[in-house]
């Protein structure tokens, strides 16, 4: 399919050992973020550069973090793959 890119090997869900925040990288470059019982807390788009990710959420909010052996270190939480 032309202008078709693979997913990155970073697309999909990881989540905090207590669950309570999930965050999911979309294949069309997009995140949805839940808190708690809060599903769609925070939508946004992100980039992926190397290990490294920037997120700006819909508001304007930015974060950043890093991928370390598959594990995200992403604004002072640790999200594993789910």
């Amino acid at each position: 399919m032309p202008g078709h890119r693979p997913a990155h090997p970073y697309v999909g869900l990881r989540v905090t050992q207590d669950g309570r925040v999930r965050h999911e990288l979309l294949p069309n470059g997009r995140y949805v973020e839940a808190r708690g019982p809060r599903e769609r807390a925070y939508l946004g788009r992100y980039e992926v550069t190397g290990d490294h990710i920037d997120d700006r959420d819909d508001t304007g909010f930015t974060a950043d973090g890093d991928f370390v052996d598959g594990v995200l270190h992403h604004g002072g939480m640790i999200l594993y793959r789910r």
